[in-house]
């Protein structure tokens, strides 16, 4: 009977790393490759925008409460997902996510088109007390988010972190970080203003957790919710079923 070839290959270590190494190139070429043509793959958006400092703020929170363990960020091409969710997700509209969320585990809905479906309040009220809007929810409350204080000493630096890892923060934006998280959940404050001349029309002012006077993590949270999908509207545009993008309500 005819020695196999694995067993061959076993008795000569030299022979063996060899093939090791070419088996372990083969996934290398295949991650590596497409990064060559990154520039092809990833849609080009002139409307894309930035996170403000108070949505990345809450972008933080999100990550810090461990809501990426259940609720992933894309949704796929398949057609039950499409119509579920909405248009399925754009390599684009992860551009500035570090990390990425994109995740896998769906414990609760998927969160890539959930900005605008729902009013600031329903948001406030689903993280004090989930089962008040979904009854058979199973997520845990976060009701101590709106009794604390946001820290805004160091969102400059936050803004200084992004700009290492090439997202086009302007030292104008990192300079008034503060002020413009603060002006975000306060319309009719004086610091309002900036937040959208420094990050679009479209950018949503609102008294998120409904106090004005305090600037709370809950406002971060709501913020960061209300912007998921609205960084672009690239994904409604040029799409198999073109659909409306959602107006955020309050």
């Amino acid at each position: 009977m005819p020695e196999l070839f694995h067993r061959k290959i076993e008795r000569t270590a030299i022979g063996f790393v060899i093939a090791i190494i070419a088996a372990a190139s083969v996934g290398g070429i295949v991650e590596i490759a497409p990064l060559f043509t990154i520039h092809q793959t990833v849609e080009d958006t002139p409307d894309m925008r930035l996170y403000t400092p108070l949505e990345l703020a809450g972008r933080d929170i999100y990550i810090r409460e461990g809501c990426y363990g259940c609720h992933s960020q894309m949704i796929r091409t398949l057609r039950d997902e499409v119509e579920r969710y909405g248009p399925y997700s754009l390599a684009v509209e992860s551009k500035y996510d570090h990390p990425m969320l994109w995740g896998s585990k769906r414990t609760g809905p998927d969160l890539a088109r959930i900005g605008g479906k729902y009013s600031d309040f329903w948001h406030v009220a689903h993280l004090t007390n989930p089962r008040d809007v979904v009854p058979e929810s199973n997520m845990p409350a976060y009701r101590w988010l709106a009794r604390t204080a946001l820290d805004t000493g160091d969102l400059g630096l936050h803004l200084r972190a992004q700009q290492a890892v090439r997202v086009p923060y302007t030292d104008e934006m990192v300079a008034n970080a503060a002020a413009d998280a603060f002006g975000q959940a306060a319309p009719n404050s004086p610091f309002a203003a900036g937040v959208t001349q420094r990050y679009g029309e479209k950018t949503q002012v609102s008294a998120f957790d409904g106090v004005v006077p305090r600037l709370t993590e809950m406002d971060a949270l709501v913020a960061y919710l209300q912007v998921l999908g609205r960084l672009t509207d690239a994904a409604y545009a040029n799409t198999a079923a073109p659909q409306q993008a959602p107006n955020p309500t309050n």
